[in-house]
């Protein structure tokens, strides 16, 4: 699998959509239901109405990209009913696509370190 770094946007499509849909017909409804540029490089995550398919969509800077799993069993997590998109982080992502319930991935907090104000550079 092509998996996203972290420094990607990756945007959870929370309605489900016509599975009929190529790359170009997902490329459109971005860009017309989500008023984004299907062509960012951001990752763009679909699910069928049965939960058990899921469609990502991407732009790799040659060309489109899309990834088409159907999960056996339960089906795949997914948020409530609403209009428009959510974002994910990449563990969530990630989580998402092994069917794990994505919503109970929380990411530490990092604080950027600090020099320490007595602390001389020694080579």
């Amino acid at each position: 699998m092509i998996a996203p770094s972290s420094s990607y946007r990756i945007y959870l499509a929370t309605q489900p959509v016509d599975f009929r849909k190529g790359m170009d017909g997902l490329a459109n409804y971005v860009m017309t239901n989500f008023d984004l540029d299907p062509f960012c490089g951001a990752f763009f995550v679909f699910r069928s109405k049965r939960r058990d398919k899921i469609k990502v969509l991407m732009w790799d800077g040659t060309g489109l990209v899309m990834i088409y799993k159907r999960i056996e069993g339960a089906g795949f997590v997914w948020p409530k009913l609403s209009e428009g998109t959510m974002t994910l982080t990449k563990a969530q992502f990630e989580a998402l696509f092994e069917g794990i319930d994505w919503r109970r991935v929380v990411s530490a907090a990092y604080h950027r370190p600090a020099i320490l104000p007595n602390s001389k550079n020694k080579a």
